[in-house]
């Protein structure tokens, strides 16, 4: 059979069942993100039917569809909005890195992996998967949400701090000097600090030069622009993610909307094809030995999020749902602790069992986290959270009538 044919049999058998899972998910009102990533694990290195023709294929799609879910992330907001929301998050994202990195850090030093083996563990607690949560915040709906900016502000402080922490890692797993890491910074601050310029500044002369008129001509702009942007951004030493969202804020107006009505359709399918590609790249032999660290790491590190998220939202004002949804979405680890575990694997004289327990850590994170992440929305959690608000509403009115019953002096 012929190379090519034989790469449409089972990309099409795949695609169709990853199409029965997504249809088998909603029937039962779950995400299919975990199902994707056991289809990843079937078909993929140690699998049960390893499927080889497609890898090439699917390690593409998975870069479109990070950008993908990214810039459309981007489109629901406004440069201003941005701005606004990342100079608000900036103490919460202060607490996220020391909260979150803090936790892969101790752990790698107990365990006796050294200082350069904790910070990259450090870095995989810490960030939080875009693409994960951009999906699932679709999924359940919540796009519209109060506490919605809140988490995408996290998300961003964290991406944009990848601009900084991946050229340092770089140059620390090397051996690199101070003058050398020292030039990748300021390339990377650079790189940033131009595209969120010209997304602010110019994005409206960006949109104009894009017609809403024509659809094709829209969609193949967007996209084109888009994943310019981003393989730009990447490389410079900057995350592909980053310079897709502001791609997706510098675009405004009729133009905005029409562009997210036409790439619906290619980020779900290409989004799909990330998680299926996690999946396929990971063999699940070597998670066994490594899973119960993994797991121990994956509890405290998912409640150290979950308190980021809910001080977040309550600094901006948030009720306690909102808090709560804000939290448990924040969980899923994905792309840049896999970036950041490739580049500690890809050097000499780190720790080799980093790699197996930073894929078991994703994998717990990002099949469990859509799973949480729901539980704000079912009947009884909201009848926790209004049992817990009726006595305080009952200790304020008491308070009230008290107040009112003392006589004046």
């Amino acid at each position: 059979m012929h190379d090519s044919a034989l790469l449409l049999i089972e990309l099409g058998a795949l695609l169709l069942l990853l199409g029965l899972l997504s249809r088998l998910s909603r029937r039962y009102g779950l995400s299919p993100i975990p199902l994707y990533l056991l289809a990843g694990l079937l078909f993929g290195h140690g699998g049960l039917l390893p499927l080889h023709d497609i890898q090439d294929f699917f390690a593409v799609g998975a870069e479109i569809g990070v950008v993908l879910l990214l810039v459309m992330l981007g489109l629901e907001y406004s440069a201003s909005e941005l701005v606004g929301n990342l100079r608000r998050a900036a103490p919460a994202g202060l607490i996220d890195a020391l909260l979150n990195a803090l936790p892969g850090v101790a752990f790698a030093l107990l365990l006796g992996w050294g200082p350069t083996a904790a910070v990259v563990l450090g870095g995989i607690t810490w960030i939080s998967s875009s693409g994960v949560i951009a999906k699932m915040l679709g999924d359940l709906g919540r796009l519209g949400n109060r506490e919605t900016p809140v988490i995408l502000s996290i998300l961003v402080v964290e991406d944009l701090a990848m601009a900084f922490y991946l050229p340092v890692l770089s140059a620390v797993l090397i051996g690199a000097g101070l003058a050398a890491g020292s030039v990748a910074v300021a390339v990377a601050v650079t790189t940033v600090t131009v595209v969120l310029l010209v997304a602010v500044r110019f994005g409206h002369r960006i949109s104009a030069l894009l017609s809403v008129r024509d659809p094709e001509a829209l969609l193949l702009g967007v996209l084109g622009l888009t994943l310019l942007v981003a393989g730009i951004a990447a490389e410079l030493q900057v995350s592909a993610a980053v310079g897709a969202f502001l791609v997706g804020i510098a675009l405004s107006g009729p133009v905005a909307h029409s562009a997210t009505e036409l790439l619906t359709p290619l980020r779900d399918v290409f989004a799909a094809v990330f998680f299926v590609f996690f999946g396929l790249v990971t063999d699940p032999r070597d998670i066994p030995p490594v899973l119960l660290p993994a797991l121990g790491l994956a509890v405290v590190t998912m409640c150290t999020k979950v308190l980021t998220g809910y001080l977040a939202a309550k600094r901006a004002g948030i009720a306690a749902p909102g808090r709560w949804r804000a939290g448990l979405a924040l969980m899923p680890r994905g792309e840049f602790s896999i970036v950041i575990a490739g580049l500690a694997v890809a050097s000499s004289g780190i720790e080799p069992a980093l790699a197996p327990l930073a894929t078991a850590y994703v994998l717990i994170t990002v099949v469990t986290g859509p799973v949480l992440a729901r539980i704000p929305d079912s009947r009884w959690f909201k009848r926790r959270l209004r049992g817990r608000r009726a006595p305080l509403a009952a200790s304020r009115d008491h308070l009230t009538e008290v107040d009112q019953h003392v006589p004046a002096s």
